[in-house]
C-alpha cells in the first residue's frame, strides 16, 4: 500500500521545480474550499535532518522550510455536496510561482490513517514542498472530515472528483494566502491511489469546464480493468488479500443502496468478521488473518456461483464495468508502473489497460514494468523513476 510515511525512504533524486507562468485566477463558481488549519510549520534546519537518512543529494535540494494545512472542502456523495478533507503543504519564502503535485495514497482500511491526519507527523511530502512544489493530497471520502461515510471504495465518479475538488479548493486557498502557484499540475498515485489518479485525470481532461490542465500523470499497480480482476476472481479459487475483495463489495453495496446483508456475498464466519472488524479501527492484515484466502471459503456459495453465470449478478457486474477505467485520448503525458509479479493486482492488468488507451488514440502513454517487483516493494522503484521525470517537465531554466 502506498503510505506517505515511507516517501523519505524512497526518493533518492528530487529536484528542484519551478515555473515562470503567472497564477491562474480561481475555478469558476461555486467555490470549493471551506476552511484551513496550520498544522505544522517546519524549518529547513529541521527538513534537512529527518531526511538526512536518504540519498545525500536531497539534502542539497532542499530550499525551504514547509508549512502544513488540513484543507476542508466541499465535493459531492451520492449526490449531495459534503465537506471532505486533505493535506497542503507550502514551501515557506517561495519567490516565485510554484508547480502543484497531487498525491493519491493507496488503501487505507484505518480512517485515521490518512494525509490530513498525520500532517504533524514527517510525512515526506514535505520533501517535494521544501524543494519548491505546492505538494497536495486528498483523504478521500470515508476519511478524515468525511469519516462519518463508508468509503466509496473503487468508484470512479467519486474518486475522480475528490482529487479535482481538492485541487480547485486549494488553488482558492492559495489565494487567499498569498502564494503564487503556476499552471503546471501533476498527479500521481499508487495502489488505490493509482486508479484514482487515472480516474481523475480522465475526469479533468475528458471535462474542460474543471478548467484544469495536466502536467504528467503516473499511476502505479492500480486495479483500473475491474472486469478483468472479477473474471480472475471467479475463475480462481485463491486470492492473497480477501480484504480487499470484501471492502469493494461493502463498498458497493452501500454507495449504490443495495442494503444486502453481508451474508449475500460471504460465508456466515467471515460475514461475521467482516461486521466487527471493518470499522475502520483495523488494518488490513488483521482483517485478513480473520476471512479466508480460498475464495470457496470466503463467498456465499450462492453468491460465488452466480458470479461465474455471466446472466446473474447483473446488479454488481454493472458496477464493475460501469467503474472499470478504460483509455482516453490522453493529451498529458501518462507513465504506469506495475510489478510483474504483483500477488494482488496482476501485471497484466495494466497491459490491458495500456492497450485500451492506444485503442482509443492515446500516444503519450507507456507501461514500465519493475522485473520481479510485488505489490508492495515496486512503490519505491516508482518514485525513484517518476521524480526526475516530474522535475524535467515542470523545471523552467
Amino acid at each position: 500500500m502506498f503510505s506517505f510515511k515511507i516517501i523519505p525512504l524512497l526518493i533518492s533524486n528530487i529536484l528542484i521545480a519551478g515555473g515562470a507562468a503567472l497564477a491562474r485566477p480561481l475555478s469558476a463558481p461555486p467555490p470549493r474550499f471551506v476552511s484551513s488549519n496550520q498544522v505544522s510549520d517546519i524549518g529547513l534546519e529541521r527538513i534537512k535532518a529527518l531526511s538526512g537518512h536518504v540519498d545525500g543529494r536531497v539534502a542539497r535540494l532542499l530550499r525551504y522550510g514547509v508549512r502544513s494545512y488540513h484543507i476542508v472542502y466541499k465535493t459531492t456523495y451520492k449526490g449531495k455536496e459534503i465537506e471532505a478533507s486533505g493535506l497542503a503543504l507550502v514551501p515557506v519564502g517561495l519567490k516565485r510561482e510554484a508547480p502543484i503535485i497531487c498525491l493519491q495514497h493507496g488503501t487505507s482500511f484505518v480512517k485515521n490513517d490518512v494525509p490530513s491526519l498525520n500532517g504533524g507527523d514527517f510525512t515526506g511530502m514535505e520533501l517535494f514542498a521544501s524543494a519548491g512544489y505546492i505538494a497536495i493530497a486528498p483523504d478521500f471520502i470515508g476519511y478524515g472530515k468525511s469519516s462519518g461515510v463508508f468509503h466509496p471504495y473503487y468508484d470512479k465518479g467519486h474518486s475522480a472528483m475528490t482529487v479535482v475538488d481538492m485541487i480547485k479548493s486549494v488553488k482558492e486557498f492559495l489565494v487567499t494566502e498569498n502564494v503564487a502557484y503556476n499552471d503546471k499540475l501533476f498527479l500521481a498515485g499508487y495502489s488505490e491511489g493509482g486508479y484514482v489518479t487515472l480516474a481523475a485525470a480522465e475526469e479533468i481532461e475528458t471535462n474542460p469546464s474543471h478548467g484544469l490542465a495536466l502536467t504528467a500523470v503516473v499511476a502505479g499497480a492500480g486495479g483500473y480493468d475491474l472486469t478483468g480482476m472479477l473474471k480472475g476472481v471467479s475463475s480462481n479459487s485463491y486470492y492473497s488479500y480477501p480484504a480487499y475483495l470484501a471492502f469493494v463489495l461493502m463498498s458497493y453495496n452501500t454507495t449504490y443502496d443495495w442494503n444486502k446483508s453481508l451474508t449475500y456475498f460471504f460465508k456466515p464466519s467471515c460475514a461475521d468478521a467482516l461486521s466487527k472488524y471493518m470499522d475502520g479501527k483495523h488494518d488490513g492484515w488483521f482483517i485478513n488473518q480473520r476471512l479466508s484466502t480460498n475464495v470457496n471459503s470466503l463467498f456465499n456459495e450462492t453468491f460465488y456461483d452466480n458470479l461465474q453465470d455471466r446472466d446473474k449478478e447483473e446488479q454488481l457486474k454493472r458496477a464493475i464495468l460501469k467503474n472499470t477505467i478504460r483509455g482516453w485520448k490522453a493529451t498529458a503525458p501518462i507513465r504506469l508502473y506495475h510489478g510483474t509479479r504483483d500477488e494482488i493486482i496482476p501485471y497484466e492488468n495494466s497491459e490491458v489497460t495500456l492497450k485500451s488507451f492506444r485503442a482509443a488514440g492515446a500516444e503519450n502513454i507507456s507501461l514500465k514494468p519493475i522485473p520481479g517487483g510485488s505489490h508492495s516493494s515496486s512503490f519505491g522503484p516508482m518514485m525513484q523513476a517518476f521524480i526526475p521525470w516530474f522535475h524535467e517537465l515542470a523545471a523552467v531554466e
